[in-house]
């Protein structure tokens, strides 16, 4: 589990999988990500918007260490949304 690595907690990850089973959340999730390209998540500004806002859409309150975590790990991992290995890569992590 890579992003434990990072001090992102399993119950978080948890939490998060569970509510995106709700197919509205899950759907306004996908919008706000959607036209997201590789540069964008290369962006520590845009990555962080886009998890505060994601986390507005959930009902998660994150401390700072937790939101600079989750930026942290996602600009390491270097995702190219329309690469699909990297997209099959990601859902292993969090399977």
């Amino acid at each position: 589990m890579g992003y434990v690595q990072y001090g992102i907690s399993p119950q978080l990850v948890d939490r998060i999988k569970t509510k995106m089973k709700n197919p509205s959340t899950k759907e306004r999730v996908k919008n706000l990500i959607n036209g997201v390209n590789k540069q964008h998540l290369q962006d520590p500004g845009t990555v962080r918007r886009l998890v505060r806002n994601a986390c507005g859409i959930l009902g998660e309150r994150l401390t700072p260490g937790q939101e600079d975590a989750i930026v942290r790990f996602v600009i390491d991992q270097r995702i190219d949304p329309n690469n699909t290995f990297h997209l099959l890569r990601l859902w292993g992590m969090f399977r």
